[in-house]
């Protein structure tokens, strides 16, 4: 990120999504091994052939390798890109911008410039309050807004981002091609509590 930091600006949180979406596949990662192995034990006492007796013996190598397979299979198809995916996702706020990065092979980033927001809202479910997260969602006067999946620790995230809005100085947009300041309209750091402040 330091590479592509503008004159003046500074990091102030770089994070990943909060890490709830990995309970399931770890679960899994846990639960598939000891099922796999279970398995394998059981075919390898001779549980096809009391259960079909038409399975002959010879084939107790190829079921140990089919749960063993299957196994991975989940494992590496489940689990691993869930783990990837979330490894690879940052949320970067800067003194000017907040900067989201999807993807480790397909990359994919979002930016919004501080100065362009106008309005900072969060949206919690009941899981994501009992953790402390939430998605937050921010308007930028454009039509396609932005919204932030899964910050941890939300309300500090928000708060970061205000106090970053706050101390932007004034009649000076950073990096948002095409946008001039017009003195007519609020700045957002008139309007990010609802109203302009009193002068």
């Amino acid at each position: 990120m330091r590479r592509v930091l503008q004159p003046g600006e500074q990091v102030i949180v770089v994070t990943r999504p909060q890490p709830r979406m990995l309970i399931v596949p770890a679960l899994i990662f846990i639960v598939v091994p000891a099922l796999a192995a279970y398995a394998c034990a059981w075919v390898l006492k001779g549980g096809p052939a009391r259960l079909m007796p038409l399975i002959p013996k010879e084939w107790t190598p190829w079921l140990v390798a089919v749960c063993l397979a299957l196994a991975a299979w989940v494992l590496l198809a489940y689990c691993l890109p869930r783990v990837i995916a979330w490894h690879a996702t940052r949320y970067i706020l800067t003194s000017q911008r907040l900067v989201t990065r999807y993807g480790m092979l397909r990359r994919r980033d979002e930016q919004v410039t501080l100065a362009a927001v106008r309005h900072v809202a969060i949206e919690q479910s009941l899981l994501q309050r009992l953790l402390r997260s939430g998605n937050i969602s921010l308007e930028t006067g454009y039509p396609a807004g932005m919204v932030v999946p899964d910050v941890p620790e939300v309300a500090t995230f928000r708060n970061f981002m205000l106090d970053a809005i706050g101390e932007l100085p004034q009649g000076e947009v950073f990096g948002a091609d095409g946008m001039t300041d017009n003195p007519g309209e609020a700045r957002p750091w008139e309007t990010r509590e609802g109203g302009r402040d009193e002068r």
